[in-house]
């Protein structure tokens, strides 16, 4: 479902002629056919399930913001905002993100769910946010939270 929405995003892009959205778009498509080779055929799957692919989707946006950062510290203006454009076009292909009271709901709701009592059942919980709320989730977020929840904090 998100390969086809990722196409028909690439079409509009040529047909409207917005070069630097072509040119993500085909950089998230490469990098998908890339995990597909790398992950899903050796495991005998022909691609990637569409969980991976926001998982990928989510490290783009991730490895993004940390480039965002260091332009910052170089005074690249213009590489900000480039990166952040292409920030923003990767997100559209992304369910909505959670708040942070929907955040806190989901994590309280998985930690009733999977039973967790300690610290020492973290990635239980992890492991249940990533298959219930792929994409919806920055995990290193929701990381800090739980253990916050699971601490007592």
């Amino acid at each position: 479902m998100i390969r086809e929405t990722i196409s028909a995003a690439l079409k509009d892009a040529m047909k409207s002629k917005n070069e630097a959205g072509v040119s993500t778009i085909r950089m998230i498509n490469a990098a998908i056919k890339q995990k597909d080779i790398d992950v899903a055929r050796p495991r005998g799957d022909e691609t990637i399930a569409d969980e991976e692919v926001l998982s990928l989707l989510q490290a783009m946006i991730k490895s993004r913001r940390e480039a965002i950062e260091m332009f910052r510290q170089g005074n690249r203006d213009d590489l900000i905002q480039k990166e952040t454009a292409e920030i923003g076009l990767i997100e559209q292909f992304l369910p909505r993100q959670l708040g942070a009271e929907e955040t806190e709901a989901a994590i309280a709701a998985v930690i009733a769910k999977t039973g967790a009592a300690s610290v020492k059942d973290m990635g239980k919980v992890m492991a249940a946010l990533k298959a219930d709320y792929a994409g919806q989730l920055d995990m290193s977020r929701a990381s800090a939270l739980v253990k916050q929840q699971l601490s007592g904090n």
